[in-house]
């Protein structure tokens, strides 16, 4: 029979055994690195300068401007190109878009190809996301929709309706267990700019950018756009709202960013950086130190590896991107030495073939128009009803504006090599390839540019030509319908599904 002593012995013990499991179980915890939930918010059509933490004058975006000062933002973030399907793929595929299959615009990825979504969810992750689709197969971006699915992958969205956040705080609340990713794909500032409150906005007190020319149809335009800014400002914060009332903000990377610029001239449908360069602003509680910036190069094809780094994956082999995880976490302020652009008209309203291709450095750009001698057409100066901004430079140039009428000339017809210097040609106002004195940075660029191509197995005017076969149909039968009279084949014919 036991002792009363004996006993109490037995009991000290196990408490001793029980406590010390506890404290090894507690600080294995503790040193294992928490897997970080991650919410991408995605604006749509939003030129890279067009809010506060980017130096804008005329729109508050005090949102933004708190992830900017919570976090780090990117001055030299870049897309492959100005459209919205195939700079979406990038986005989510790691992929450029000849390597996934999404070129040109109304295009989808090749089957089998996979995505951020495919990735995380095999790390653990709940995937999810609301608003704007505009990427296919649905079998490569496995997401659970949040809220309203009227824009079915792949599918013509006129209407445009906004993200359901009522359903991403249910999502975020679901599982405190589980680690979630989600996308918020915003439709906004995306044209006809009618949902903010543009009387917030005085016309004739904007700033309007250096290569855009000043006249009235240019100042209204850019009032209703800036007032949907503030729309797209109010559901960041809202977001954010979200992840503080479920206290998971300090454990949360949220990233910022735009898919590519404005709609109006030489930004969105080109490879000026007024369309592809973008707004990227990164926040995660102590692993990004706040209020940072950097000149280090991104590109979209690097957020979907660094969201599986992040997550504590590795990065598959194969993939265009590259992690820029340590860049965030401020291991180094060298990421990339060039970033690359493609681009072509076809699968856009108004659109004919148009191939470009680009290559950036820190200070120069070099872009080539591979069909100079045929005018570059597009939505904006290629249908019936034309676009009110241009008809307003139209008539500038009519009554004598010679400025207006050099920026009509530089959109609507383009040389074969347009070669700027950003550190003094932000705007890419000035061409510089003739330039005896740059003609090293010409061939520099040009030698990139084709090893580029040849890696993507971009055959340029050919590949123009076998891209039009994955234009969706559903696409095609919209602007056949809307527009009949805008759209043709490479051979000159009119679309057909």
């Amino acid at each position: 029979m036991l002792s009363a002593r004996t006993i109490t012995g037995l009991t000290v013990a196990i408490l001793l055994a029980l406590v010390a499991a506890w404290l090894s179980i507690r600080g294995a915890s503790a040193s294992a690195p928490r897997r970080p939930n991650i919410v991408l918010i995605v604006a749509d059509d939003m030129s890279w300068h067009d809010g506060q933490a980017y130096g804008s004058l005329d729109v508050p975006t005090p949102n933004m401007m708190r992830l900017a000062h919570e976090g780090m933002a990117f001055d030299r973030a870049f897309q492959a190109t100005a459209m919205c399907a195939v700079t979406r793929h990038q986005l989510y595929t790691g992929l450029d878009p000849v390597h996934s299959g999404a070129y040109p615009q109304h295009s989808w990825a090749d089957p089998g190809t996979k995505s951020v979504f495919g990735y995380l969810q095999a790390l653990g992750y709940r995937v999810g996301l609301t608003g704007k689709t505009h990427v296919g197969p649905a079998g490569s971006f496995p997401w659970e929709f949040l809220g309203d699915a009227g824009g079915a992958a792949g599918g013509v969205d006129e209407n445009l309706p906004p993200v359901d956040l009522k359903a991403v705080e249910a999502f975020v609340a679901r599982d405190a267990r589980q680690p979630f990713f989600v996308v918020v794909a915003s439709h906004r500032p995306h044209a006809p700019w009618k949902y903010g409150d543009a009387s917030k906005f005085d016309a004739a007190k904007l700033h309007v950018p250096p290569y855009l020319v000043d006249t009235p149809a240019t100042r209204e335009s850019l009032r209703h756009y800036y007032a949907d800014i503030t729309v797209l400002d109010g559901e960041v914060g809202q977001v954010l709202d979200i992840l503080d009332r479920h206290g998971v903000a300090q454990n949360t990377l949220v990233i910022f960013t735009s898919e590519q610029g404005s709609s109006v001239p030489f930004a969105k449908w080109t490879l000026y950086d007024a369309g592809v360069r973008t707004e990227m602003i990164a926040r995660w509680p102590g692993h990004v130190k706040p209020g940072t910036r950097t000149g280090t190069m991104v590109s979209y094809e690097d957020v979907t590896p660094t969201f599986i780094q992040a997550a504590g994956g590795q990065p598959p082999k194969g993939l265009d991107g590259i992690s820029f995880l340590p860049v965030l976490m401020g291991a180094t302020t060298t990421h990339r030495s060039y970033v690359f652009g493609i681009h072509t008209n076809l699968g856009i309203i108004g659109g004919e073939p148009y191939p470009i291709r680009s290559v950036r450095d820190e200070r120069y750009k070099l872009i080539r128009n591979l069909m100079p001698n045929d005018p570059y057409k597009n939505v904006l100066n290629n249908t019936k009803e034309g676009d009110r901004v241009i008809k307003d430079w139209e008539a500038a140039a009519a009554a004598g504006n010679r400025f207006a009428a050099q920026r009509l000339a530089a959109y609507n017809q383009r040389p074969a090599t347009e070669l700027y210097d950003l550190s003094t040609d932000p705007w890419e106002m000035h061409n510089r390839a003739d330039d005896p004195g740059l003609s090293g940075v010409r061939r520099r660029l040009q030698v990139e540019l084709d090893r580029w191509m040849a890696q993507q197995a971009d055959s340029g005017i050919p590949k123009e030509m076998q891209a039009f076969k994955h234009i969706n149909p559903a696409i095609i039968r919209f602007i056949n319908e809307h527009y009949p009279d805008s759209a043709r084949n490479p051979d000159g014919t009119k679309i057909h599904p």
